[in-house]
C-alpha cells in the first residue's frame, strides 16, 4: 500500500501581479503545482478582478477551460462565506449583517454556482463574528444555528464545507473551532488549520501547536501560512489588519510548523482516509503565504513570493518525510502523449 501523500495547493491569485487567470495558471504551474483555489481573478485579461463568485456563466466557462488548458484543478473556492455578524445589532464593528435567507439565496447560492462550474468538491469558508469584545465561546450554538443551513446547502450540492480557523470570529482558535464542528454535526463539514492565524494573535509555537491538537479530530486540510510575532505590539484580543506586516514562510515563522508537520505525518493515513471518503483526492496543503500582505479577505505574495513559500514548505517537507508531489516530465511526457 503506497504511502499517504499530501497534495500541494496555492490560492492563485496570491502568485499573479495582475491578477490574471493567465499569469495565475503560469505561475503555479510552472513551480509545479497542479491544484489551485481561486478567490480574485481577472479573467479576460483586460484589468477586471473579480471574485470567483462574482463571474457569470460566460467567464465562469472561460476560467474552466483556461485551467484544463494549464493542467489545473481546483482544491476549493476560496469563498467569502462566513465573516458576517451573527447578530443584526451595533457592536461598534464595520461588520455587516445579512438576514440568513437572503444569505442562503445570494452568497451560498453564487458560491455553490461557481464550484459546480469549476469542478470544485470544497468550498472554504468560515464561521461568523460574535458581538465585539464577548467571548465567542458564549456563542457556539448560534454560530452552529446559522452555519449549518450553508453546510446543508453544500451537501445537497455533493460540496464539502471547510471551516477555517479565523481570527476575531466564533472559531478563531482550534478549541473553539473543534467546539463548533462538533455543534454543528455534518458529515460534510471539516476543519481547516492555519498556523498564521494563529500566531499572527501573538500565539507562540506551543500555543499554535496545542491548538492545532484541539482540532485534530476534525481536521480535514491545512493553509501553510506563517507569521513572526512582533513582541512590541500588545495583543488586545482583536487582530487589527494594519498591523499584519509580518508573514513569512513556514520554516522561519512562529507557528511551528515543523512540530505540527511531524505530528500531522503521524495520523495521515486516517485523515487521507477520511477525505478519500468525501469524494476528495486526499489531503491539502494549501499554500497562502501572505508574504507581501494579506488581510482579512485576501492577500499577496506574487510569483517571486510564491515560489518562495512552495520551496519552503517542501523543505519542511522534504525534513519531516511527509510524501508530496511536484510536476515531472512524465506530466510533460503525458500532456504530450506518448
Amino acid at each position: 500500500m503506497p504511502e499517504p501523500t499530501v497534495i500541494l495547493s496555492a490560492f492563485a491569485d496570491e502568485a499573479a501581479n495582475t491578477k490574471s487567470a493567465v499569469e495565475q495558471f503560469s505561475s503555479l504551474s510552472a513551480l509545479g503545482l497542479s491544484y489551485y483555489s481561486p478567490r480574485f481573478v481577472d479573467v479576460a485579461g483586460t484589468g477586471q478582478v473579480q471574485h470567483v463568485t462574482e463571474l457569470d456563466k460566460a467567464q465562469l466557462k472561460q476560467l474552466a477551460t483556461l485551467q484544463t488548458q494549464y493542467g489545473m484543478k481546483v482544491c476549493s473556492i476560496g469563498s467569502r462565506l462566513g465573516k458576517v455578524k451573527l447578530f443584526d445589532q451595533e457592536d461598534g464593528s464595520h461588520n455587516r449583517y445579512v438576514a440568513p435567507k437572503k444569505y442562503l439565496e445570494t452568497e451560498v447560492a453564487a458560491t455553490i454556482r461557481a464550484a459546480e462550474a469549476l469542478g470544485a468538491k470544497i468550498i472554504r469558508g468560515f464561521s461568523f463574528y460574535h458581538p465585539r469584545g464577548e467571548d465567542a465561546l458564549k456563542y457556539i450554538q448560534p454560530a452552529a444555528d446559522a452555519l449549518g443551513p450553508i453546510v446543508d446547502a453544500c451537501a445537497k450540492a455533493g460540496l464539502v464545507y471547510g471551516l477555517e480557523v479565523e481570527a476575531n470570529l466564533v472559531g478563531q482558535n482550534g478549541r473553539t473551532l473543534a467546539a463548533l464542528a462538533k455543534a454543528v454535526k455534518k458529515p460534510n463539514l471539516i476543519c481547516i488549520f492555519d498556523g498564521g492565524n494563529l500566531s499572527s494573535q501573538n500565539l507562540p509555537p506551543e500555543a499554535c501547536f496545542a491548538e492545532y491538537l484541539a482540532m485534530r479530530d476534525v481536521y480535514g486540510y491545512m493553509h501553510i501560512k506563517d507569521y513572526k510575532i512582533d513582541p512590541k505590539l500588545q495583543w488586545n484580543g482583536v487582530v487589527d489588519e494594519e498591523r499584519l506586516k509580518n508573514f513569512v514562510p513556514a520554516d522561519v515563522g512562529d507557528s511551528g510548523h515543523e512540530r505540527i508537520l511531524r505530528d500531522l505525518k503521524e495520523v495521515l493515513p486516517r485523515i487521507e482516509k477520511k477525505m478519500l471518503k468525501l469524494g476528495l483526492p486526499g489531503t491539502f496543503l494549501e499554500l497562502e503565504p501572505h508574504l507581501k500582505g494579506g488581510g482579512q479577505f485576501g492577500g499577496f505574495s506574487g510569483p517571486d513570493g510564491m515560489g518562495v513559500a512552495v520551496r519552503a514548505l517542501c523543505r519542511q517537507l522534504d525534513y519531516v518525510g511527509i510524501n508530496y508531489r511536484l510536476r515531472d516530465f512524465l506530466d510533460i511526457r503525458a500532456a504530450r502523449g506518448f
